[in-house]
């Protein structure tokens, strides 16, 4: 099974970053918002993967 993979917009990009900061800032600094850090993590890796396999986003 081949995926035509697209490099991300530089929004998407910079999007899926600063929710992984937050993630990592949730582990370091104790702080509860919504979900747990993890959450956090998961998807701005799923942002990130769909900026991969979709073009244009």
């Amino acid at each position: 099974m081949k995926f035509k993979l697209s490099s991300p917009k530089n929004i998407t990009f910079v999007i899926a970053l600063i929710i992984a900061i937050v993630a990592l800032l949730m582990v370091v600094i104790p702080f509860n918002l919504i979900f747990a850090p993890v959450w956090w993590a998961l998807i701005a890796f799923a942002i990130l993967a769909l900026g991969n396999l979709l073009t244009g986003l």
